[in-house]
């Protein structure tokens, strides 16, 4: 069991790649894939996209940080099962730059997958698991406005992608690693970015 759970986040970009054909790929097509009851798997390959090369494709973090931020309202009213707008669902992705970003993503995928294992798994119910959510639901409001400081709204989706990772895994070691890097990002942007 503990070996699947490491494994989870590989399968989860093997299902994503799997979803691929054509030119293009629908956002319904990957939450098909996936499963519209994979709230922490959906949460991961959004932000993990947004991290990646794949971020280059014009306003993609910012369809990111909607995505992420209807799932996690859905996530604290108890929905079992995702629903996002159509004008939504029906937006593409460039194929080529999303295989691109799933290929830049393993290595370091399965780096981290060798020291994750359910611990702290406490902060996974409620009301622990509320903080962590509140926090990111009040940074993807932010990140559209991130587009303007390059690479940030691909720093934010990397510390939404490790609370995910953790969540799908039930690691609570790295979701307390993101619960800080949460607390630290805005205020890093908004120094680096905007104060300067």
């Amino acid at each position: 069991m503990a070996d699947e759970r490491r494994r989870a986040l590989s399968e989860v970009l093997d299902q994503l790649e799997s979803s691929v054909q054509g030119n293009s790929i629908a956002i319904s097509d990957v939450i098909e894939k996936l499963g519209h009851k994979s709230f922490a798997s959906l949460m991961l390959v959004f932000s993990l996209i947004s991290t990646s090369p794949a971020s280059a494709i014009p306003g993609i973090t910012t369809v990111v940080a909607a995505i992420i931020f209807i799932l996690v309202v859905q996530m604290m009213v108890g929905r079992r099962c995702l629903w996002l707008p159509e004008f939504i669902t029906r937006r593409h992705m460039s194929a080529a730059k999303l295989c691109k970003g799933i290929g830049w993503l393993r290595r370091p995928v399965r780096f981290v997958e060798r020291y994750l294992k359910p611990r702290l798994t406490f902060l996974f119910h409620r009301p622990w698991l509320w903080l962590p959510l509140i926090l990111i639901l009040c940074l993807t409001l932010f990140m559209p406005v991130m587009e303007i400081v390059p690479t940030s709204g691909s720093i934010a989706s990397a510390v939404i992608a490790l609370f995910a990772a953790g969540l799908l895994t039930r690691d609570g070691a790295l979701a307390v690693l993101s619960l800080i890097l949460l607390l630290a990002v805005p205020v890093a942007v908004w120094q680096f970015g905007f104060a300067g």
